[in-house]
């Protein structure tokens, strides 16, 4: 048998880049700004767009219900959430800092 051509032999593909393992906003940050960004995201969507699964988004806007830095609103079928952008951030580092802050900061 001979030997294969260079224009015939395989080259390798590249590799993409391995999908960051972390990112700098917790999750609970992403949803926040997904509730600031759009008029009233579905759960489905917000989880798509975090990257999380849809029972992730419940617990976490549960959470953030209970925290006070959101109020959920029954509309229908649906519920709508409004944040309070005055709360503080939870963190002691970060705590001089409100959740408007960090949506001014973030959403453009």
């Amino acid at each position: 048998m001979a030997p294969a051509s260079s224009s015939s032999a395989r080259r390798p593909r590249p590799v993409a880049p391995p999908a960051p393992s972390w990112t700098f906003l917790s999750n609970h940050a992403h949803v926040l700004l997904c509730l600031a960004q759009a008029a009233d995201p579905t759960v489905r969507e917000m989880a798509q767009r975090v990257g999380i699964t849809e029972r992730a988004v419940h617990r976490i806007l549960a959470e953030l219900e209970e925290g006070g830095y959101v109020t959920r609103q029954r509309d229908g079928r649906r519920n709508t959430y409004r944040v309070h952008a005055g709360r503080p951030l939870r963190h002691p580092i970060e705590a001089h800092r409100t959740i408007g802050d960090l949506i001014d900061a973030v959403v453009s």
